[in-house]
């Protein structure tokens, strides 16, 4: 059915897309290893079957997600090459570059795969056991504590900058590109904190390499039980979830649009893929195009607000 319907939105001229060698591409703008990297791959298995020369995953990182939205931004519009992100290139790095090659606004919502809450994750050489202990030695020790982030502008930046604020400490930031080289080096103990999301954190927080001390949602994970929110450890106001989107490029037919939300949405209820995302924290969405819209309008603003009171720039 999607062929079909890719087809007839394609020009009939000498110059169409053929089908039969042209694989459905998934770009993914970070790094392979990462949340961003595994929930599409996990979805791409599912809706193989849909495409004649089957689905492709690429990696294309850099600048903070904005190299793979631009490819996809500047894509043929056919449904065959779509951005699978959180939410910096969609939502968030219009409020953090001074200018950007392509124009979040025009990007095609076709879903969100899962929200995926932030934790506080901190290497075995802070001694820190809780929120509380952690913020007092964060006091103690002023612009001594390094933080990583997946890069400049994404969420763990943007989190790590709402707790600084909320609780009037200051750490030093270390932008990564991507959310593995991050965990690798709060595991080594050459930075000493992370606001990563749980899917990544949890298998190392598990096997006790480092600790997990809060999740940044309204209420506990199921994956993590033993862990509190941050407003059951005293600050009310850290929120902050992740959320792994799939967007097409402008232009792109609004009836193509609803067979590629249905044949992802049919995916992510499927009972194995249910269980895999549930195992890693992740909550999953599969919401319309329409619903995924107010969405990122939402949460456009919402980070958007964050930034301005930071002052958070980036180059």
């Amino acid at each position: 059915m999607i062929a079909l319907l890719i087809a007839s939105a394609i020009s009939c001229s000498a110059q169409a897309v053929d089908l039969s060698a042209t694989p459905l591409r998934i770009i993914v703008p970070f790094p392979a290893g990462g949340t961003a990297d595994l929930l599409p791959r996990t979805i791409a298995e599912k809706i193989r079957a849909h495409f004649p020369k089957g689905v492709v995953v690429e990696n294309r990182p850099g600048a903070g997600g904005n190299i793979g939205a631009d490819l996809v931004a500047k894509a043929k519009p056919d449904g065959l090459t779509l951005l699978a992100s959180p939410p910096g290139p969609i939502a968030i790095n219009q409020s953090l570059y001074p200018s950007l090659s392509y124009e979040p606004n025009d990007f095609v919502p076709v879903t969100v795969l899962a929200e995926v809450p932030n934790v506080l994750a901190v290497s075995s050489s802070i001694p820190a056991k809780t929120v509380q202990e952690f913020i007092a030695y964060l006091k103690a020790n002023p612009d001594k504590v390094s933080v990583a982030s997946q890069g400049n502008g994404s969420t763990s930046h943007l989190t790590s900058e709402m707790f600084q604020s909320l609780t009037n400490t200051k750490m030093i930031h270390v932008p990564y590109r991507g959310t593995a080289p991050a965990l690798s080096d709060l595991l080594g103990g050459q930075v000493g904190a992370f606001f990563d999301n749980i899917t990544s954190s949890m298998p190392m927080h598990r096997a006790g390499k480092i600790r997990i001390l809060a999740i940044a949602d309204k209420k506990r994970s199921a994956a993590l039980p033993d862990i509190p929110t941050f407003a059951e450890a005293g600050l009310q106001n850290m929120y902050a979830v992740t959320w792994f989107a799939v967007v097409a490029p402008h232009g792109t037919p609004p009836d193509v649009v609803r067979e590629l939300n249905r044949i992802i949405v049919e995916a992510l209820k499927l009972p194995d893929v249910q269980s895999s995302f549930s195992d890693r924290g992740a909550n999953i969405v599969g919401n319309t195009p329409d619903q995924m819209k107010a969405l990122v309008r939402e949460e456009s603003a919402r980070w958007g607000k964050v930034i301005q009171v930071g002052k958070i720039t980036v180059d």
